[in-house]
């Protein structure tokens, strides 16, 4: 008889106070990686947002130290630092230790707040190896030092508060290297953020400056314009069909609605929808009130007028959303979002309270602006035209494959393996670095699938051009998700897709294509981190009997003056992957335990379409800038 394990009251664990979160960070802050470092500095930064959203706070600063740690400043009212009679401990502390504890449950103090959780500075604490708090408040300065999440000073008073000087909390942190993958903040993911916050919440004034980087000038943000003035930055490399962004207000039940949209002769819409300030990427109760009510109303507007009798039918959401750039944001006293990264939002009532809204406001914005509305109706006519034509392409696309003999394409050497999670797919520039990937693989999990020459520009063609493509067809049936309205990501074939291409100018852009097809076409698949770049080695070096590989001509130099001490017996460039042969190949780029791989993650999704759009876009200036912006200081740009 098998003994069985003793499961009994002694096997049950209670983790009290913070403990819970050093234990499980990721359920807190969703993943400990580079996305959950940065979300730390949300958690403080929100804070300081809902006290200007209270109407206390003006100014906010955040500063990245050379020592790693990074602090939030605001000139709010200071967390109290009288005693919580319930712990009869200073109400500071309490709220930096105590889950669940802070102003955020009372509406007399945050009537609209983003950390309803009530667990986001207190789960910064429990994350960082040290954290300082310094509060200007009730006529004094405090400070209190706590190291892992506990106490390790009292609260302490250290001066009296000059007469000219605001009250306010700075929070600097240091965030814990045994917790997290990374302690290396990024200051354009934070500026990312930054400058979002100042967009949704106009007269609030934000920087953020670099310790770590003296020569680089502190960025400030602040936009007396709102989400009009966002709309109008996220189409600064979009041609818009009208002058005026299209802006909407409302007040119902307490719920805030704000919309403002405008059409441009883009392909792709970008529509971004947020709820207390919060980021909210996968949408919810308020973009979808925003996306019924917008198709009515451009619909109600068209046959009221006229403008469909060609088409014989009335407009899809898909073909009056097509070229729209538009932000909504909402502001609500209890908002309920799904899980503690707060993605989604699933109040119901908010979707009947947008849809009011957009169909009174833009309703009558047509009535007022009658040039205006027949541009937007025209371009839905055209995409509806387009989107029909696409249809066909489709299903002649699904009837060539059901005659063929085998769904998948004749190019794709597919692995052994039929779990996806066991499976990859390299996703190859070249016929030529194709065959040389095909005989390196190992079979058992790896699939080659090589491409010939460039992909078609999606950001510049609709869906129809794009299903006429052969190497994209190929891309689609490979993966197995479909695309589109019908992507569905449990059809994936392969748990990681590993780009693969030249380390030259021609890869890169090469890369860009695919990424702008699969950030256009298959989100999900960058969202939930299955897209990976491959990285293959620049530089072969020999010297003393080993091997170095090296990705750049600084890395080249480094291991020569290193390892070779200035002489090595051989220096091998690879002008291109089809000049490796397959054990090369195997060895520097698909063996797992040597390959260096970097995953393709959407850090904001604002900026990522942004990004896109300006690099794959029609209009030549803004990419200009962009290239000579950022060409100097990395090879990569992360999106």
């Amino acid at each position: 008889m098998v003994d069985e394990p003793e499961y009994g009251a002694g096997q049950i664990q209670v983790l009290e106070g913070l403990e819970a979160v050093q234990k499980r960070p990721a359920m807190y802050i969703g993943s400990t990686d580079d996305r959950g470092l940065h979300h730390l500095v949300d958690e403080v930064v929100d804070n300081a947002i809902d006290e200007a959203l209270a109407g206390y706070c003006s100014e906010i600063e955040v500063l990245l130290h050379e020592d790693g740690s990074v602090t939030v400043a605001d000139d709010g009212r200071g967390i109290p630092v009288d005693t919580h009679e319930e712990y009869d401990r200073p109400a500071v502390e309490v709220i930096l230790t105590v889950l669940h504890a802070g102003g955020k449950f009372d509406t007399k103090s945050y009537q609209v707040s983003g950390g309803l959780h009530g667990v986001g500075v207190s789960v910064v604490n429990a994350l960082s190896a040290k954290l300082v708090v310094e509060i200007r408040r009730d006529g004094a300065v405090w400070r209190q030092t706590f190291e892992d999440g506990h106490p390790a000073s009292e609260l302490e008073r250290l001066r009296d508060l000059e007469s000219d000087e605001p009250s306010g909390t700075d929070i600097r942190f240091w965030p814990n290297e045994e917790i997290f993958e990374t302690t290396e903040f990024r200051r354009s993911v934070l500026e990312n953020r930054l400058r979002e916050l100042a967009f949704l919440n106009p007269g609030v004034h934000i920087t953020i400056d670099d310790d770590r980087d003296p020569e680089s000038p502190p960025s400030t943000y602040e936009f007396e314009g709102g989400i009009r003035e966002f709309v109008e930055y996220l189409n600064e490399s979009r041609q818009a069909l009208h002058r005026d962004v299209i802006y909407v207000e409302n007040d119902e039940a307490d719920i805030q609605v704000e919309v403002a949209a405008q059409m441009t002769e883009d392909l792709q819409p970008s529509i971004h929808a947020f709820a207390n300030n919060i980021n909210t990427r996968e949408g919810g109760s308020h973009l979808t009130g925003f996306k019924t009510a917008w198709t009515r109303t451009v619909n109600d507007y068209a046959n009221e007028n006229g403008l469909l009798d060609a088409l014989e039918e009335n407009l899809k959401g898909e073909d009056v959303r097509e070229g729209l750039t538009a932000v909504i944001s909402i502001k609500h006293p209890d908002p309920q979002f799904e899980g503690q990264t707060k993605t989604k939002l699933g109040n119901s009532e908010v979707r009947g309270i947008v849809e009011r809204a957009v169909n009174d406001g833009v309703g009558t914005y047509f009535k007022e602006h009658p040039d205006t509305a027949e541009v937007i109706v025209a371009k839905a006519v055209e995409a509806a035209k387009a989107r029909k034509a696409a249809e066909q392409a489709e299903e002649l696309t699904r009837r060539k494959s059901a005659l063929e003999t085998t769904s998948l394409p004749g190019k794709l050497a597919d692995c052994q393996s039929r779990d996806p999670a066991d499976a990859e797919l390299f996703v190859v520039e070249g016929d030529s670095a194709g065959g040389s990937a095909k005989q390196g693989r190992n079979p058992k999990f790896q699939a080659i699938l090589p491409l010939s020459g460039k992909i078609l520009n999606v950001e510049k063609h609709r869906l129809d051009r794009v299903l006429e493509n052969n190497e994209i067809r190929s891309l689609i049936t490979a993966l197995g998700t479909g695309i589109g309205e019908e992507f569905d990501i449990d059809g994936l074939r392969y748990e990681k897709v590993l780009l693969l291409v030249d380390a030259d100018v021609d890869g890169a852009h090469i890369r860009t294509l695919l990424l702008t097809f699969l950030y256009r076409h298959m989100r999900p698949l960058l969202e939930q981190g299955h897209v990976y770049a491959s990285q293959p080695p620049l530089y072969r070096i020999r010297c003393g009997g080993e091997t170095y590989d090296a990705m750049n001509d600084a890395e080249r130099e480094q291991i020569i003056e290193e390892h070779c001490d200035g002489s090595p017996s051989q220096v091998q460039r690879f002008k291109g992957l089809g000049e490796m042969n397959p054990e090369q190949l195997w060895d520097t780029t698909m063996n797992p335990e040597t390959r260096i791989l970097k995953r393709i993650t959407i850090e904001d999704a604002a900026a990522a379409d942004r990004i896109f759009s300006t690099l794959m876009g029609d209009a030549v200036e803004p990419r200009k800038q962009f290239i000579q912006e950022h060409a100097p200081e990395a090879e990569w740009i992360d999106i």
